[in-house]
Formats: structure tokens, C-alpha cells, sequence
């Protein structure tokens, strides 16, 4: 449980806040039982007895809203709780001090006509009543995909690099070859940028499998790649099983766990990779070139070598 959640469940065990029908969105544990948890995140999801990937029913007369340190998330999750509020719900919102809380606290209370607020384990609880005021256009816009970066593709808050092509996937689509062929993944898809780049370059693909814990990355990436060769699967590669055994895997591995560099997620997906290819089944990787990696795919791989390295991204190519 974190810092946030702690101070959460403080505010109801003081009386700040009262229970209620309520819904809790980036759910963690719940501060008291009958909450609609919504977890888009597959392994946080999984931790949860009860959740959905995606809440869609309102009249709610409670709201909970564990912030993230990601400021346009935050403002497309103020939108969306209260737009599932009844009127006259309260909507109270838990953040960790260092992921910027405060400021969020200042916005909210600017958009809604002021906040309570509660302070405890290094986090802040605020809250509000459902009014006349309705959150800045621009929240509600946040909390809906949207065309984004050249307007031919659509993301949303919450999906990594959410409104621009980060710099290692375009380094490793500019290093992938065009014999790429059969059936294909892409581990991590985000919003689907490498699935559509194989598909448009690589001809004789037959399938490709895009494979994402972020629920509202496989949202997106459906909406972006309508390819009829393409499949999108919501699941924690880390601890559930790929759908299928492929010729070729693309892979751009996460490197954070919140705001702290875990080079062990990169190298879990080295090691799924090794037993979802086929043999001679060949395994495209970018990564921060500082990141460890070179041992484990020197023990698990036939041969591996470096296509491109920039100073900060280095593209590998592992064959099986």
C-alpha cells in the first residue's frame, strides 16, 4: 500500500471523510469494502480481488482518485471521477507529496471553487462537492483518446510517451529490417507505434501480437492499428503467459517502477522473450544503453549483436 492510500484511509478512519457507495479509480487497496475499484495497470489489477479496467457506470455519491506523478493523468482522472459523481457527490483525491500533490491540490481547488485537504505520511488528501462548476475543458478532453503528435494516431494520459514517439522506439524502427516475416510481437505496445511500423514494413508479416499491461494502451493501439493481421492483448508479460510462440519479437522493455530505474523489468522481458520464440526466432531490442542486459542475453541467446547505438539507446538484435 502506498504512502497515498495510507493517508486515504486515514481520512475515513478520523471521521475527515465518511463511507459511502463510492468508486476508486488507480485503485490500490481500498480504504473500506463495497468500492468499485477501476485498475488499468494488469499487475496492480491482479492484486486486486475485485476490479475493472475501465469504469463506466456513474451516480456514484463518493469518489476516490489515487493520483499519479503524471500531471495530465491527474487532471483526466479529476475529469473522469467527477463526471461518474451524482450531484452533490464528494470527490476526494490522494496524492504523495513528492509526486507534485500540492500543486494538483491548488488546480482542483482553482476548477471547483476550493478543497478540504489533509495532510499525513509524507501525502495529501483533498476533497470537494459535486456543483454547478464542471472541470476545465481541457481535463475532460484529456480523459478521452485524442489525436495526438501528427494527428494520425490516438493516445491518452496514463500510456507511456502518450503524446509523442519516444526516442528508443524510433531509433529501433529505423533498425529493423524488412524480412521481418511469419508471426510477429510486440512486447510493450504502448500505443501501437512499433506493431503499425512492422505491419507497413515488413510484408510478409502474417500475424503480429501487441502486448501491453496498460489497459488504456491496448485501447489505443486497437484504435491506431485496424489491421486485421494485428491482435491486442491486455497482460502482465512478467507473470501471465504470451499467447503464442512467434518468429520475430520487437521490444521496447519498460525501465521504471514509479520513479525509480528497475533494470529487473527489462531483464524479464529478456527472459520471456527467450521462451516465447521459436528456434532461430530472432528478438529486436532497444534500451538506455547503461542497463545490464548484455549478460543475460549472452547466456540465453545463439548470438547476439548491436545495430545502432546513439550515446543513450542502444538497439540489440538476439537470435534464439
Amino acid at each position: 500500500m502506498s504512502q497515498a492510500t495510507r493517508a486515504l484511509a486515514h481520512a475515513f478512519d478520523t471521521g475527515a471523510l465518511a463511507e459511502r457507495r463510492a468508486f476508486f479509480l488507480r485503485a490500490e487497496d481500498p480504504p473500506f469494502a463495497e468500492i468499485d475499484a477501476e485498475q488499468s495497470f494488469r499487475p496492480a489489477f491482479l492484486r486486486l480481488k475485485q476490479a475493472v479496467p475501465r469504469l463506466e457506470k456513474g451516480g456514484h455519491e463518493l469518489g476516490l482518485v489515487l493520483l499519479t506523478k503524471h500531471k495530465e493523468e491527474n487532471f483526466a482522472n479529476v475529469a473522469r471521477g467527477w463526471a461518474l459523481l451524482a450531484p452533490g457527490g464528494t470527490l476526494a483525491c490522494a496524492g504523495a507529496n513528492d509526486d507534485g500533490a500540492a500543486s494538483l491540490e491548488k488546480h482542483v481547488g482553482k476548477a471547483f471553487g476550493g478543497v478540504d485537504t489533509l495532510s499525513k505520511f509524507h501525502s495529501r488528501v483533498f476533497w470537494f462537492t459535486k456543483g454547478e462548476r464542471t472541470p476545465p475543458d481541457y481535463w475532460q478532453k484529456l480523459a478521452t483518446l485524442q489525436p495526438v503528435g501528427d494527428g494520425s494516431w490516438l493516445s491518452q494520459p496514463g500510456v507511456f510517451s502518450w503524446d509523442h514517439v519516444d526516442d528508443g522506439s524510433a531509433l529501433l524502427a529505423a533498425h529493423l529490417p524488412g524480412d521481418i516475416a511469419g508471426h510477429v510481437a510486440d512486447f510493450g505496445c504502448g500505443w501501437g507505434f512499433l506493431t503499425r511500423h512492422v505491419l507497413a514494413n515488413c510484408p510478409a508479416v502474417t500475424k503480429i501480437d501487441g502486448i501491453d499491461a496498460e489497459h488504456r494502451a491496448v485501447e489505443a493501439a486497437r484504435a491506431n492499428v485496424p489491421d486485421p493481421r494485428a491482435t491486442f492483448h491486455w497482460l502482465d508479460l512478467i507473470n501471465e503467459a504470451a499467447p503464442a510462440t512467434y518468429d520475430a519479437i520487437v521490444c521496447n522493455p519498460p525501465f521504471h517502477a514509479g520513479r525509480a530505474a528497475e533494470p529487473a523489468l527489462g531483464q524479464g522481458f529478456i527472459a520471456v522473450a527467450v521462451r516465447a520464440l521459436k528456434p532461430g526466432g530472432r528478438f529486436y531490442m532497444v534500451a538506455n544503453r547503461g542497463l545490464p542486459y548484455e549478460p543475460l542475453l549472452k547466456a540465453n541467446f545463439a548470438s547476439f549483436e548491436t545495430l545502432a547505438d546513439n550515446n543513450k539507446f542502444r538497439v540489440t538484435l538476439a537470435r534464439r
